[in-house]
């Protein structure tokens, strides 16, 4: 069985074959292609919903064809067409729905929404160390920090999440506060490679809270209180300390916070997945703190921590070998910009 899947929640358009066995083992990845909006959006500090959808629109399309041309596989060996549902941009949702709808249509093929996050939760499959259920995940990704037990596909239970900003969030408003470049968090980090983290002390909200939330909106004041103290522009060595402090901050929290639900859950696999987790320094920490405790810890290869079909279609592959997938034929398709995973 060959599972088409298409992203476009955000600024990234992802287009993936993945390929089922009917062994029952893991789906495989047979081809991808992803066009990132980075460069457009840079000029605004951030995405443009509308510009979004509209590019989109441009590169699905070819997106397909070289997917389907590197598998060497045409419009007909696809046996069910998968698409990101939601959470995301409405416009940006409606494309990507839109071109599965009408592709499943034209090949008499069924069609499957999937949940954006589900697809973060389940790209560690896709790599060359996959875990095994159960697992407590990190999930951190975008506007999303959360913590989970995962017994199954489609078996979540949410152990704790943010109430205010997320991770990501944390990170790119920050760099912005900073005069950094978009993708903020990704521009931090590099930039916090030649700073002192203790340079600044900076919060670390909910740190000791005795539960498993997050809260980041504190810590971007407290950037944003450091700025207004700080010469304007500020000098390269005093941003660099800045945000080795920053990242410091968010990182001790996800660590602390995710090795504390690992001890609650009683299980000795952790995964990480979304964006924020293609963070080294993260990854650094969490290596260490889970080898010292015997815990295995598993990510998603870093070109599948950002947005990208292939992680659609697993996800929809991993649903239809699990028997919770119902697709459909009949051509009807919604998107829901707001979509807690508890109700996929």
């Amino acid at each position: 069985m060959n599972v088409l899947g298409i992203e476009s929640s955000c600024d990234e358009t992802g287009v993936a074959l993945v390929s089922v066995d009917e062994g029952g083992d893991l789906p495989r990845l047979r081809a991808q292609a992803l066009h990132s909006q980075v460069e457009m959006h840079q000029a605004y500090g951030g995405v443009v919903p509308e510009l979004a959808s509209r590019d989109h629109i441009r590169r699905v399309l070819p997106l397909l064809q070289s997917v389907l041309d590197e598998a060497g596989a045409g419009r007909r060996d696809v046996d069910v067409v998968a698409y990101t549902r939601g959470p995301g941009l409405a416009g940006a949702l409606l494309v990507g729905a839109g071109t599965a709808a009408a592709l499943a249509t034209a090949l008499d093929r069924p069609l499957l929404g999937v949940h954006h996050l589900e697809g973060h939760l389940l790209s560690p499959f896709l790599s060359a160390d996959p875990p095994s259920f159960p697992f407590v995940a990190l999930l951190v990704s975008g506007g999303h920090t959360q913590l989970m037990r995962v017994d199954g596909v489609g078996r979540y239970e949410l152990l704790g999440e943010t109430i205010d900003d997320a991770a990501g969030e944390a990170f790119d408003k920050s760099a912005k506060l900073m005069g950094l470049g978009y993708p903020g968090g990704p521009a931090l980090a590099r930039c916090a490679e030649g700073g002192r983290a203790d340079a600044f002390a900076l919060p670390r909200p909910l740190l000791h809270s005795g539960d498993l939330d997050f809260s980041f909106s504190g810590l971007k004041t407290a950037v944003l209180t450091q700025v207004r103290k700080l010469p304007d522009p500020l000098p390269e060595a005093v941003r660099a300390d800045l945000a080795a402090a920053t990242q410091a901050a968010i990182v001790e929290v996800l660590v602390k916070k995710a090795m504390a639900a690992v001890a609650a859950s009683g299980l000795d696999r952790l995964v990480v997945a979304g964006g924020v987790g293609a963070n080294r320094e993260l990854r650094r920490q969490l290596d260490e703190r889970c080898r010292r405790r015997g815990v295995r810890v598993h990510y998603p290869e870093l070109a599948l921590c950002t947005d990208n079909g292939a992680m659609i279609a697993l996800a929809a592959a991993m649903r239809l070998q699990a028997g919770l997938a119902v697709p459909t034929r009949d051509g009807a398709f919604e998107v829901l910009p707001r979509w807690p995973l508890g109700q996929a």
